[in-house]
């Protein structure tokens, strides 16, 4: 038996985006669509495969306080 396919994590990604829509909360700019499942989600059902186009986000620089 084979192993699942495993979806990578939306959140983390470049191309991830929310919207104002209630209908479609979350979408990808990569592949240009939004829904209310999570991108990553939707490919996998859609194609039978993790997401091809997944990018991590790059690290923010930490943030200091000046008061």
């Amino acid at each position: 038996m084979s192993e699942p396919a495993k979806r990578p994590d939306c959140a983390r990604c470049e191309h991830f985006i929310v919207t104002w829509n209630p209908a479609a909360p979350r979408g990808c700019k990569a592949y240009g669509f939004k829904g209310k499942d999570y991108p990553s989600v939707v490919v996998l059902r859609e194609t039978g495969m993790p997401c091809q186009l997944f990018q991590d986000k790059p690290l923010r620089p930490p943030t200091s306080s000046t008061s």
